[in-house]
């Protein structure tokens, strides 16, 4: 059955198809975390060190970084659905791909696809933004991040035990079954909306930095979202090889279910988006940044804890969640028709945090051990905070309003 075309300022947001945009964004972006807890058997399977493997999670990210870029600015000129459900065939492909890789270089390259079709999730929160009432836009925003938080947490615990029973290329089989199966659902309940833009293409993308140099509190939230991803990726890229390693010695399965505990953080972070329709989100990002702070230096006296790990991973996630959920409902106040665009720049950056957050997680955990690793997310905390402050004291004063 044909949806109708549905125009920005006709508020449409059903509870079951607001359940069926968070399903729909926790399944596509787990495609991006599979890897974590693999590393180690993709690292024995092709004879390489854990250091060169390392760089899959970065390549994910960098490849959804470019797809932020090039792909998620069409939800302001083209039509939603269309855009979606065509794009799901090249997530399936690339799913498929990485499944058949028989060298590192294919593993990496597929890797990069798998992170660049995977974005078409970042293509809902602005439309659930778009579709709810204003005095419900955070608890809107807040349902469909949670279902992304926990297929990222999920997918770890789901590809950790798929991994070390049936080997590291079955996830991403079942994966491609489970996109194809949410294709159908979407055809027939995801309605289409109607686009604002009506410019071209490179003027879409140039657009993007008008909406860059224009919103002060756009650039530091992006800032402020870039090194809270690096922080949580600090942490999910490691943990696979401390686990692995004295005295834990445990296997890909165990890794992978460390997510468990990240989906409560992330269940608790949720909560956040109602907040933000009645709370100062000043005072929200601060106790989400503390909650960061706090929480690595509880995993820094963890390095022979497992209670402690999973005290310090449920905090992390609660803390990363809640300074990445309130971030978006600043940025989605007001501007209806460039939410898209907007929610590029602050993705993009967001992305950028998360792959450079990986690179510094690998190499500091090769060089540093698990209190070199500790250490970094310390740091980025304690930054994070610091920008915090102090750009928020150079905004406008409508802005601090936010």
């Amino acid at each position: 059955m044909k949806q109708p075309c549905i125009r920005h300022d006709e508020q449409t947001l059903s509870t079951r198809l607001l359940l069926l945009m968070s399903i729909t964004t926790g399944v596509v972006v787990a495609n991006n975390y599979y890897n974590q807890p693999l590393l180690g058997l993709m690292a024995k399977d092709f004879g390489v060190s854990e250091l060169q493997i390392s760089s899959i999670p970065m390549l994910t990210q960098i490849g959804y970084a470019f797809g932020l870029f090039f792909v998620v600015p069409l939800g302001d000129k083209l039509k939603r659905k269309k855009l979606i459900l065509s794009d799901f065939a090249f997530i399936i492909a690339s799913l498929i791909g990485m499944a058949l890789a028989k060298t590192p270089f294919q593993l990496k390259l597929f890797s990069f696809l798998i992170g660049f079709t995977a974005v078409i999730a970042q293509l809902l929160v602005p439309m659930a933004a778009q579709l709810a009432s204003d005095d419900k836009r955070g608890r809107a925003i807040g349902t469909v991040m949670s279902g992304l938080l926990m297929g990222i947490l999920a997918s770890r615990t789901l590809s950790g035990y798929i991994g070390a029973h049936w080997g590291w290329q079955a996830i991403y089989y079942i994966a491609a079954i489970m996109i194809a199966l949410l294709f159908f659902c979407l055809v027939r309940y995801l309605p289409e909306l109607h686009p604002d833009f009506k410019g071209s293409y490179p003027s879409l993308l140039r657009s993007i930095i008008t909406q860059y140099r224009t919103q002060a509190n756009l650039r530091l939230a992006s800032f402020r979202g870039a090194l809270d991803f690096a922080c949580f990726s600090v942490f999910w890229t490691t943990i696979v090889f401390l686990l692995e390693g004295a005295p834990f010695h445990m296997g890909s399965d165990v890794a992978g279910a460390m997510g468990l505990v990240g989906i409560a953080g992330a269940i608790v972070a949720s909560y956040v988006g109602r907040l933000s329709d009645r709370m100062s989100k000043n005072k929200l990002i601060i106790i989400g940044i503390l909650i960061v702070l706090i929480s690595w230096i509880v995993l820094g006296f963890s390095g022979k804890s497992m209670i402690g790990l999973i005290i310090g991973a449920f905090l992390l996630d609660w803390g990363v969640q809640s300074v990445h959920i309130t971030n978006q409902a600043i940025i989605f106040q007001g501007n209806p028709t460039a939410r898209n665009r907007i929610n590029t720049i602050y993705m993009v950056w967001y992305f950028i945090g998360g792959s450079l957050g990986t690179l510094i997680g690998g190499y500091i955990w090769f060089y540093g051990g698990w209190w070199g690793t500790a250490l970094s997310g310390m740091t980025l905390s304690v930054l994070m905070l610091l920008l915090h402050v102090f750009g928020r004291r150079a905004l406008p004063e409508s802005d601090k309003s936010q």
